[in-house]
């Protein structure tokens, strides 16, 4: 009971995060930013980005949990560098919330698109992990039976 569980709590928390943020990134912004321009949105992203990293975290760390009950190198290297990048979104949070007035610099444009290249690294990221992590689940099912 305890391992099926555990995956529960790893689907939930992948879903939940990674489902967010392709739901906020292709249907919430473009919506947003229509409705209410640019700046505005931008404000909305600054305050829904701190939940999004939120959850990051909590999934992050039931799949530590998954991996340390049996994960592979693989996994393991996946998991590693999509908590890097989730270090780095951090980081580049706190310096795009800084130049929050300033919006429309160079500067800001350039801490943006780092923004956006390290969510897009980080998913895909996360999406092989997540295939590695079925691939394991399954074969680890077929050992036991």
């Amino acid at each position: 009971m305890a391992v099926v569980l555990r995956r529960f709590v790893v689907v939930q928390a992948l879903l939940l995060w990674q489902g967010g943020f392709v739901f906020y990134a292709a249907v919430v912004v473009p919506v947003g930013t229509h409705l209410l321009g640019a700046a505005s949105q931008g404000a909305v992203t600054a305050r829904v980005t701190v939940a999004l990293n939120a959850l990051g975290v909590a999934a992050l760390a039931a799949l530590a949990l998954d991996l340390r009950a049996g994960g592979g190198r693989a996994r393991w290297a996946c998991w590693g560098f999509a908590t890097l990048c989730h270090t780095l979104l951090f980081a580049l949070h706190a310096a795009l919330r800084a130049r929050l007035g300033d919006a429309t610099s160079p500067a800001f444009y350039e801490l943006h698109r780092a923004y956006l290249l390290a969510s897009t690294v980080q998913w895909l990221a996360v999406a092989v992990l997540t295939a590695l992590t079925l691939r394991a689940w399954r074969a680890a099912d077929r050992s036991c039976s």
